[in-house]
C-alpha cells in the first residue's frame, strides 16, 4: 500500500513563511500596565546568553528593559523581530536595554535567527525555565511572543501578550516608564 499526501497550496509551509497566525495560537496583543505602586519586589534572574555570557536581572537595574519572550519557529515572533529591533535602535544612547528570552531553541539556532532578522540584542537560552519562572503569577509570559517592560528598579511595568501590532504602542510604553526615571 503506498500513502502519498500534499500540501494544500497556503498551507502550513506557507503560513510559516509568511509569518502569519493561522493555525497557531497565540497572544492576542492585551496590554497590561501596573501603577508604580502596585509592581511589587524586582523580578530576580539568571541566565545563559547565545553566546555564552551569563547575565542576570542586577546588571540591568538602572535602565529600562524591554523583555521579549520568543523561539525561532513562532510566526508572529518571526513577524514582530523587525520591529522589535526597530525600536531597540530608537531607543539606542537612553537608558533603555532589550533582552530577549528563547523559551525553546539551542543557541546556533537563536544566533540564526537574530543574523536572517538583523537582531542586534542579546538573548538567553532559557532552556530550563528559569527565566520565564521568574517572571511567573501575574507578570507571565502566558503566550508567545510576549513582551514585558521592566522599570529601571526591575520591577514589570507593562506587558503585551502576543505579536507587537504597533511600534508605537511598545514605543509608549517604553517611554512611559522611561520617564518614571527622569530628575
Amino acid at each position: 500500500m503506498v500513502l502519498a499526501a500534499c500540501a494544500p497550496e497556503g498551507g502550513l509551509s506557507e503560513q510559516y513563511r509568511e509569518g502569519s497566525n493561522k493555525n497557531y495560537i497565540a497572544g492576542d496583543g492585551t496590554v497590561a500596565e501596573w501603577a508604580m505602586e502596585n509592581r511589587g519586589d524586582p523580578v530576580e534572574f539568571t541566565g545563559t546568553l547565545e553566546e555564552g555570557t551569563v547575565v542576570d536581572a542586577a546588571d540591568y537595574r538602572g535602565s529600562v528593559l524591554v523583555v521579549n519572550f520568543w523561539y525561532a519557529a513562532c510566526a508572529p515572533c518571526r513577524a514582530e523581530a523587525p520591529d522589535l529591533e526597530a525600536i531597540n535602535q530608537e531607543y539606542a544612547g537612553e537608558a533603555v536595554q532589550f533582552l530577549g528570552v528563547n523559551i525553546r531553541d539551542q543557541a546556533d539556532t537563536a544566533i540564526a535567527f537574530a543574523d536572517t532578522y538583523k537582531v542586534t540584542y542579546p538573548s538567553i537560552i532559557d532552556s530550563d525555565g528559569l527565566v520565564s519562572l521568574a517572571f511567573a503569577g501575574e507578570f507571565a509570559a502566558n503566550a508567545v511572543p510576549t513582551t514585558i517592560v521592566v522599570d529601571a528598579e526591575g520591577r514589570p511595568a507593562a506587558r503585551i501578550l502576543g505579536r507587537i501590532e504597533s511600534q508605537s504602542i511598545l514605543s509608549t510604553l517604553i517611554a512611559d516608564t522611561l520617564a518614571e526615571t527622569a530628575p
